[in-house]
């Protein structure tokens, strides 16, 4: 936690204070600005690997989409933003988007193709109310690549393993398919991609 503020922090307050060219990144969780833990080198190359796999499919098959390097997610609900570790846009739909151009801010979920979440300590965050959030905003794909298999039993069973979660929206409702070891991922947005989950797995270990 980084601020002693007694009040509820809002969205818009949060963008005022949040320090520029900081090292550090922030979100906002009902009200409160969490400092976010600095990823690790694992963390960093699953990261790292998945961007390039999915920047080339958008360029292989000439999709209208971009990753940019930053973004701030504003759900529907004024006390959080969030910033994902992996955010694929629709480079048609962000011209619709009042905050993008001045401040990389997204309010549209249909300015989203697909946002993922590289699991770490803070694995309740993921799983939780920006699972909540990302379905309330009609964000229509989000992955939770959990390589550790650190999550819940209740998110990724008994015993726990490594898990990539892919949550997609269908009927307003996130509908969720797990894959494990030489499962191949099926991916609503990139339908031709040819990757494993453990192939996501070995890039951090």
């Amino acid at each position: 936690m980084i601020q002693a503020i007694t009040k509820p922090v809002t969205f818009d307050e949060f963008v005022a204070w949040y320090p520029e060219n900081s090292e550090h990144r922030y979100e906002l969780h009902k009200g409160v600005i969490v400092e976010m833990p600095l990823a690790t080198g694992d963390h960093s190359e699953v990261a790292g690997f998945l961007t390039l796999k999915l920047g080339f499919e958008i360029e292989r098959l000439g999709l209208p989409y971009f990753i940019p390097k930053e973004c701030l997610i504003k759900p529907n609900r004024d006390l959080s933003g969030y910033q994902p570790d992996i955010i694929v846009l629709d480079r048609q739909a962000i011209e619709n988007e009042p905050r993008w151009k001045k401040e990389s801010i997204i309010t549209m979920g249909s300015s989203v193709r697909l946002a993922i979440e590289v699991v770490s300590t803070n694995w309740q965050d993921d799983y939780g109310y920006k699972s909540v959030d990302y379905e309330a905003l009609g964000i229509p794909e989000y992955w939770i690549v959990d390589y550790l298999g650190l999550g819940g039993r209740r998110y990724i069973g008994n015993p726990k393993r490594p898990t990539l979660s892919i949550y997609e929206l269908v009927d307003g409702e996130y509908q969720v398919k797990q894959f494990r070891e030489d499962d191949r991922i099926e991916s609503p947005t990139f339908s031709e991609l040819n990757l494993t989950a453990k192939q996501v797995f070995k890039a951090g270990l």
